[in-house]
């Protein structure tokens, strides 16, 4: 038999990701659910107080939807030129390559 410091510790962590006024109003809403219920135990309590939790909880935003995701947004370093002159290294391998032969 579950006592009810297990069914407040429940109560407590389904609660902790809501927001101040959700988390109060969720608060009454479970005490009121429980004992119309006359929930058994801890297991009985969580299905009452599971769906119940999800109707009080708001999704926090995507923003990577909104915006994009982080590696496609633009940037000076995107958008801009190389700083500086090319070395004269710079593509001697594939000039070179039918030396070779």
């Amino acid at each position: 038999m579950a006592t009810s410091d297990d069914i407040e510790l429940l109560i407590s962590e389904l609660s902790a990701s809501l927001t101040p006024p959700q988390r109060y109003a969720f608060l009454d809403a479970a005490h009121a659910a429980l004992v119309a219920a006359g929930c058994s135990g801890i297991g009985a309590a969580y299905r009452v107080l599971a769906p119940l939790q999800r109707a009080y909880w708001d999704p926090p935003s995507d923003d990577v939807r909104r915006e994009g995701a982080r590696h496609n947004r633009s940037s000076k370093l995107i958008e801009r030129e190389a700083i500086g002159a090319d070395d004269p290294r710079t593509g001697a391998r594939d000039r070179n390559r039918l030396r070779a032969v």
